[in-house]
């Protein structure tokens, strides 16, 4: 078993690769640009150059993979294309497990930011390469933002209103997906991963808090307020409405992931939010 992890020099897909080094798993991290994890060179982990729309360079770092880990792109509109082309590659380098970090629920979730992804798993089950699908919840540290902003104000903003975020950090995705990579039986399993204690946004805040030693507050906008505060703090209009559309959709339960999936692919439970923000200041 040879298990790759595309854009290893990425945050998630680091922690993968560091993950699965310590599975004793020797993991090769293929990254665009390889200089960013050096280091990970240095400690003996086979580092490979390959961009997700290069097929020479994919076929160079794919050769004798057996079980690959694609990490979602992150050029929004470009992604769906890149996808393809990292799928197609592993067709012809005879990659027998392919995994894929999706969203929670893609196939129905009406959040903006699940559009590529429902795409990208369609052509991935179409494809030659069994498929296993972590469709991973919220990250705490898609807070950090917030917390600075808690910090300097003593209030951080949202449009989530009184719905629950099923958050983990981003540490405890990177371990289920290595435990995954290096299980049996996992072609055709769809994982719904979620932290095991879902806060609303005012517990957020109360997590803040606690981590800050002063009050927090949560302002609940609604989606066009919150939007407009985005834009304003500098963030593009595109961007806002997407960020602005999946606080919203936390109202309706798009991130309360209740399966417990994630918990039993850790065998503990997930990091909470207050130890995230705690380690990060």
């Amino acid at each position: 078993m040879t298990v790759a992890v595309t854009g290893a020099s990425g945050q998630l897909g680091r922690l993968v690769v560091e993950a699965l080094a310590r599975k004793g798993a020797a993991p090769i991290a293929i990254a665009r640009t390889p200089e960013r994890i050096a280091d990970l060179a240095e400690r003996g982990i086979e580092v490979r150059r390959a961009a997700y729309d290069d097929p020479d360079q994919l076929d160079a770092a794919l050769a004798g993979v057996t079980r690959l880990l694609l990490v979602s792109g992150n050029e929004f509109g470009q992604r769906v294309a890149q996808h393809t082309t990292v799928l197609r590659a592993a067709e012809r380098a005879g990659v027998e497990l392919l995994a894929y970090t999706s969203i929670p629920a893609a196939d129905t979730t009406p959040l903006i930011l699940a559009n590529e992804h429902r795409a990208t798993e369609e052509i991935l089950r179409a494809g030659e390469v069994p498929l296993v699908l972590l469709r991973n919840g919220w990250y705490w540290e898609n807070y950090l933002g917030s917390l600075r902003q808690a910090e300097a104000t003593g209030a951080f903003a949202g449009a989530a209103a009184d719905g629950r975020v099923a958050g983990a950090a981003r540490a405890d995705y990177a371990e289920a997906a290595a435990t995954v990579l290096t299980a049996d039986d996992q072609g055709g399993r769809v994982y719904e991963l979620g932290g095991d204690q879902p806060l609303t946004h005012a517990e957020l805040a109360d997590a803040m808090a606690a981590a800050l030693g002063t009050p927090v507050r949560y302002e609940n906008l609604g989606r066009a307020g919150y939007a407009a505060a985005l834009v304003a703090s500098g963030l593009p209009a595109p961007a806002a409405e997407v960020f602005a559309d999946s606080d919203a959709g936390v109202e309706t339960g798009a991130l309360d992931v209740t399966t417990g999936d994630l918990v039993k692919l850790l065998g503990r439970p997930a990091a909470t939010a207050e130890s995230v923000f705690r380690a990060a200041l």
